[in-house]
């Protein structure tokens, strides 16, 4: 079989810290059942703190050598994500396009969108303990995604990649679900392992998650969650806290 060659390097980036990150630890810390957030999941803007992530990132971008830049930009149209990346390439002063693909939101939690894990096992006990049965990656929330269908979107996007990006350096930003599947995915890693690598290495805001092209232009993972650029910038490093057994939030 033919091997379809595709980009030479794949970065995977978390947006930065937004306003529905800090709005779940508040909810979390207080027990609330909900967010207090009075926008939709697709408009939730960055924190200040995101934005000093997204700046850090662009700083660092601009510091590599020429031949070690982004090529192809890609972006999930979110606006927490789609200013991260803006942020970044604007501070780096890349000449590049945006591109942005729908297929890179975040994992639609139907239902339970803006909820906390708390809230849902007080008003949905019997949602709460069929995720329990079936566990985080096939679980689906009434009118939701799960793990699986979000990898569905995920190989759709790599095979895109690979067609329309070949021999480029193509840096994505997404969601943290949805770079948890990229690995999953280009890992070729079983449920376990992946429900493990969640639960000990949450992906931070604003990480690097990069993949360089090695033997028959099939993508090897050099660094995963890479915070280097914010600590060297003295920018805070920002991350959920995994709470084991909880069906969890929306806004990663």
């Amino acid at each position: 079989m033919p091997v379809i060659p595709g980009p030479s390097a794949l970065w995977l980036v978390r947006h930065g810290e937004s306003q529905g990150n800090v709005s779940a630890a508040r909810a979390g810390e207080a027990g609330a059942a909900r967010l207090e957030l009075d926008v939709r999941d697709p408009d939730v803007p960055l924190s200040d703190t995101g934005r000093g992530q997204a700046e850090a990132l662009g700083a660092w971008l601009r510091d590599l050598p020429a031949d070690q830049r982004p090529t192809a930009l890609l972006s999930s149209p979110f606006t927490r994500a789609a200013d991260t990346l803006r942020i970044a390439v604007e501070t780096a002063g890349l000449d590049l396009p945006v591109r942005y693909d729908e297929r890179l939101r975040e994992r639609d939690f139907g239902a339970f969108d803006g909820m906390t894990g708390a809230g849902i096992r007080a008003e949905y006990p019997e949602e709460a303990q069929r995720r329990d049965l079936l566990g985080k990656f096939y679980y689906r929330p009434p009118g939701g995604e799960s793990w699986a269908d979000v990898a569905l979107r995920v190989r759709s996007v790599i095979m895109s990649a690979q067609l329309e990006a070949p021999g480029e350096r193509l840096l994505l930003t997404s969601h943290q679900a949805v770079i948890m599947v990229f690995r999953y995915v280009l890992e070729e890693l079983g449920e376990p392992e992946l429900l493990d690598l969640d639960r000990r290495e949450p992906i931070a805001n604003c990480s690097v998650t990069r993949y360089e092209a090695g033997e028959g232009s099939a993508l090897r993972l050099v660094e995963a969650n890479a915070v280097g650029h914010l600590t060297r910038a003295d920018e805070a490093v920002t991350e959920e806290e995994p709470v084991t057994g909880e069906p969890g939030v929306g806004r990663g």
